[in-house]
């Protein structure tokens, strides 16, 4: 049973974190975490990576986490590019059920970080799936100086590129928490 981890990202901030949702994903028993990226607008290709998303893949999943960098307080352009040709898949009501997190990189403490997770969760809602976040008894969220919210796992750049024990843990456990939610609904 796979969970989709759905991610944008232009310097790869917000792929590490898509990388520390999929131990999350592969630490539950009988779940697989499929690793894909939402496309470049500009149409750029990397040399290597995750392959790219197809709403193949939104339709097979038993669970998402979609993953965005924060832009002026919002997800990328790509990612609502992208969100926003799944009407189809809304229409017919491919989604409903099925369980959702979220998650983000920002540049600074007071980016946007939570207002990007918002942002997310608003058409995932609109597609009748079921959000998660991150329970404040994770201990964590109660004293982490980066990133991380009850909203979704987060990573906060500042002048360091790569996650805190706490951005790790918490993306881990958003990424179990939609995977234990998928095996127990399926």
């Amino acid at each position: 049973m796979d969970v989709l981890i759905l991610y944008y990202s232009r310097n790869g901030n917000t792929e590490n974190l898509a990388r520390q949702a999929a131990r999350g994903v592969e630490g539950v028993e009988d779940m697989t975490a499929r690793l894909r990226r939402i496309p470049c607008p500009d149409g750029r290709q990397p040399e290597q990576g995750d392959p790219e998303v197809t709403l193949g893949d939104l339709r097979e999943c038993r669970g998402v986490l979609l993953g965005s960098p924060t832009y002026f307080g919002g997800m990328a352009s790509a990612v609502k590019r992208f969100l926003e040709d799944t009407s189809g898949l809304w229409f017919r009501g491919e989604m409903v059920g099925k369980p959702a997190g979220v998650f983000t990189s920002t540049g600074s403490m007071h980016g946007g970080q939570e207002t990007t997770l918002l942002s997310m969760i608003v058409p995932l809602i609109h597609h009748g799936m079921l959000i998660t976040g991150i329970p404040y008894q994770h201990p964590e969220l109660a004293h982490t100086q980066t990133g991380g919210t009850p909203y979704g796992a987060s990573h906060t750049v500042n002048d360091h590129a790569t996650l805190s024990r706490d951005e790790r843990e918490l993306t881990r456990a958003l990424g179990a928490r939609v995977a234990e939610i998928a095996r127990h609904l399926a």
